[in-house]
């Protein structure tokens, strides 16, 4: 945890004592709310660039979409949280070569987009919204939260060929767990956000907890999966790997790797290598072998 984490969680739980609805709000804004935009990094930038930059409009927001290619055998691919569509730098010539069209967003909140924050719901909108214009995805190619909105988009009718997640979330209620945890929150604040995500974020929704479960009804997603995942990832445990693994058998295949840890996984070329030889195999002429 790091000192400004520490400090914030110190504060909450003091303000919850005297002021636990202050508190309670205090700690949903900041789930809410990505406390930094990723930018561009230096070794992205060249492929950043050259992008056919468009957008999508949702809820009056400008959403800004990057293509690399004609628009022809797209490939999809979602960011996760505090991320942006360059993340994916390193995928883009491997797509490229193999006259597949990168197409990626920044989330709203995100990058280049306009608004504060987002929701799994608005990235499953953006991916409806892409593929009336682009038609059937080849693949979709997730990270983290990226991974949970795919999951959900595809249960609800997009159309792709297969998946590719690298550091899947397996389920929603991971987020606000995850962010308790780092911030040390007391029992009456870890509540109180769940209430507040559950009646407020997401009241429209019956049980969003199951509803954003990407192991809820594997029967509904028939496409043929690659789940890649660091065992020594320090945010999303590799235990969501194999419950995807579990939940999705034959269809879905896994591969972990070790040392990547989870914000930088996209940039490894051990990830890309992986998720490539899945995307289109024939271009490797090898057959992974995925270590348990």
């Amino acid at each position: 945890m790091t000192r400004g984490a520490a400090l914030v969680g110190t504060a909450l739980n003091a303000l919850a004592r005297p002021a636990p609805g202050l508190a309670g709000r205090a700690a949903y804004a900041l789930f809410r709310h990505p406390l930094r935009r990723g930018g561009v990094l230096p070794g992205e930038r060249a492929v950043h660039e050259r992008a056919a930059v468009e957008e999508v409009v949702l809820g009056g927001r400008r959403v800004r979409v990057y293509r690399w290619g004609d628009g022809a055998r797209p490939v999809l691919m979602l960011h996760g949280w505090q991320s942006r569509a360059s993340r994916y730098a390193g995928f883009v010539p491997r797509l490229e070569a193999l006259g597949l069209t990168g197409l990626a967003f920044d989330a709203p909140g995100h990058g280049d987009s306009e608004g504060g924050t987002t929701t799994i719901l608005e990235y499953r909108e953006i991916t409806r919204l892409l593929q009336e214009r682009y038609g059937v995805f080849h693949t979709v190619v997730a990270h983290s939260l990226g991974a949970t909105a795919a999951f959900l988009a595809l249960r609800g009718g997009l159309r792709a060929e297969r998946l590719v997640t690298v550091a899947a979330v397996k389920d929603f209620g991971h987020f606000p767990d995850e962010f308790a945890r780092i911030l040390r929150l007391g029992p009456g604040l870890r509540q109180d956000l769940r209430l507040r995500i559950e009646h407020r974020l997401f009241g429209q929704v019956r049980d969003p907890w199951e509803e954003f479960d990407a192991t809820a009804r594997p029967e509904r997603i028939g496409v043929r999966m690659r789940i890649i995942h660091d065992t020594d990832d320090d945010m999303v445990p590799v235990a969501h790997a194999h419950a995807l693994k579990s939940a999705y058998g034959d269809r879905a295949e896994l591969v972990l790797t070790r040392g990547l840890g989870h914000r930088k996984v996209l940039g490894e070329a051990a990830v890309i290598d992986g998720a490539m030889g899945f995307i289109a195999p024939e271009s490797t002429g090898t057959r992974e072998v995925p270590f348990k």
